[in-house]
């Protein structure tokens, strides 16, 4: 099933700039964009989980 992604008039002719002097197509600039979003929200998951295994250990040598 295909999702059409509808942004707002100013960002469109921003993101259709950027493709034209890029010489790169909206939805290519638009994948990439995607891509790095999802590894920022990987790193910040993987920076909690290594928050809470250190809170963990500090419990655990408490309860010790």
């Amino acid at each position: 099933m295909a999702m059409t992604l509808r942004l707002p008039d100013d960002l469109d002719a921003k993101l259709t700039e950027r493709a034209r002097r890029e010489r790169r197509s909206k939805q290519e600039l638009a994948i990439e964009a995607i891509r790095d979003a999802q590894n920022r929200a990987e790193l910040q998951v993987g920076d909690v989980l290594a928050e809470l295994m250190d809170s963990d250990a500090e419990i655990l040598d408490h309860l010790k």
